[in-house]
């Protein structure tokens, strides 16, 4: 028998349909944990031949699901799963291509390696007042991993691409929704009603009709599991630039200088960090 899971929750909304919440307190990191976990769920999604609709959501208001967790990076999983690709990669390029539609209802920051999760499902609604995206990578010091480079140029274009990674800055829902990065961006208090009317819809039609749709939909707008594999690969190696391990520590004494402030406000205290060493 599995081991329960300890991050995440599934709750069966109606036949059909589940709920899965993410809920890794206090800052609702990203770490290996949430990535193992993550990898099991996608394989109980694949193994219910009845399930049809899965979202996506945070018990945290304040982070969906946040960027990995930099104290545990040692611990960074890269255990092949059954794809042969590492655990990050494996889970999302299976969820991706899983007949099941994947929905995530995102109310609060979501940034870094919380941002690529989100990428990885099919759909996206966030709260018009308290969604934050980043990809805070490059202000970091590297660059996204996990699949950003290959989704957002497909979902945003190249140029958007660009501003979004290369800028490493926050972006408001509304923002997110215009560029195409979200589906849609809906009033806090209408999000939850919206996200349960679509995925009851979705689970209420005939599972063959939504599988094949996706699948011949994703042909055109998936990135290759080859390019995937590429970026992790590059990602772990540009931990070994010399440049990486000082703004490291700079980072981490702008951490311990600002205190919570420094979770909440990321993008930009990354951003003063670069400017007051010039």
């Amino acid at each position: 028998m599995s081991a329960p899971l300890t991050q995440f929750t599934i709750t069966e909304a109606a036949p059909g349909y589940w709920r899965v919440t993410f809920n890794n307190p206090p800052l609702n990191f990203c770490d290996q944990e949430t990535l193992i976990e993550l990898q099991r769920i996608v394989g109980l999604i694949e193994a219910d031949d009845t399930l049809r609709v899965v979202v996506f959501d945070s018990a945290d208001p304040d982070f969906f699901v946040n960027h990995y967790d930099v104290s545990r990076f040692a611990d960074f999983p890269l255990t092949p799963g059954p794809t042969g690709l590492p655990t990050f990669i494996d889970a999302t390029t299976r969820l991706t291509s899983s007949p099941v539609v994947t929905i995530a209802s995102i109310r609060g920051r979501t940034r870094g390696g919380g941002s690529e999760i989100a990428l990885a499902c099919d759909m996206r609604f966030a709260s018009l007042e308290r969604a934050i995206f980043a990809q805070i990578e490059v202000g970091a010091g590297v660059f996204p991993g996990g699949g950003a480079t290959e989704r957002l140029p497909l979902l945003v274009g190249r140029a958007r691409a660009l501003e979004i990674v290369l800028g490493s800055d926050d972006f408001d829902a509304a923002t997110a929704a215009n560029y195409g990065w979200v589906n849609r961006a809906l009033p806090d208090d209408e999000l939850d009603a919206h996200v349960d009317n679509l995925a009851r819809r979705i689970a209420s039609f005939d599972k063959p009709a939504l599988a094949e749709a996706k699948r011949l939909i994703n042909r055109r707008t998936l990135p290759s599991a080859e390019d995937l594999m590429q970026t992790q690969e590059a990602f772990l190696n540009a931990f070994s630039w010399p440049t990486v391990p000082e703004r490291g520590a700079r980072i981490a004494q702008k951490r311990d200088e600002v205190g919570p402030d420094f979770e909440a406000r990321m993008s930009y205290h990354l951003g003063n960090l670069g400017t007051e060493t010039q």
